[in-house]
């Protein structure tokens, strides 16, 4: 195995904290995004999942790795605020169907904008070849670290 120079490991770490510190700002400008329109970010995720063609809660609280009843709270809660309306299914009555509301629609309208507006204001700021450079180095990063994480953690064997 070879050892890297002591300044790709500084420069590493370096690198290491500068995305842990823009994934905090990235989550952090979410939760302000939210809360602009009244919502929580799981709200917000929520909001955007049901506009999609198939929404289906099992599925969503399986992929946000939470329970169903977070998720069935978090749908009333939206419901509550007339941002999506409920209705048995037509396929199987024994589901429901959810769908964005107008009101629903016009306030993930507003949120967009203001992703759009931040896209402008940020990342559209650097050189076509600072972005093509940094996603090329996010997927390069994203699968490493997928890798290591589909790896099953063995105990060192003893002599």
């Amino acid at each position: 195995m070879t050892t890297a120079p002591p300044e790709a490991k500084e420069a590493a770490l370096e690198a290491v904290a500068t995305l842990g510190r823009l994934v905090t700002v990235f989550a952090e400008r979410r939760k302000q995004l939210a809360e602009s329109v009244g919502l929580t970010d799981q709200q917000w995720q929520a909001l955007e999942e049901v506009q999609t063609e198939h929404f289906m809660p099992s599925l969503f609280a399986h992929k946000r790795e939470t329970s169903a009843a977070a998720v069935s709270k978090i749908l009333r809660q939206l419901s509550d605020k007339g941002l999506i309306q409920a209705s048995l299914s037509s396929v199987d009555g024994r589901h429901r169907s959810y769908s964005v509301t107008d009101k629903g629609r016009a306030l993930l309208a507003k949120l967009r904008e203001e992703r759009e507006r931040a896209i402008r204001e940020v990342w559209l700021k650097l050189e076509l070849s600072e972005l093509k450079t940094w996603s090329s180095l996010g997927e390069r990063l994203a699968s490493g670290l997928e890798r290591l994480a589909a790896e099953k953690t063995k105990a060192p064997e003893l002599a």
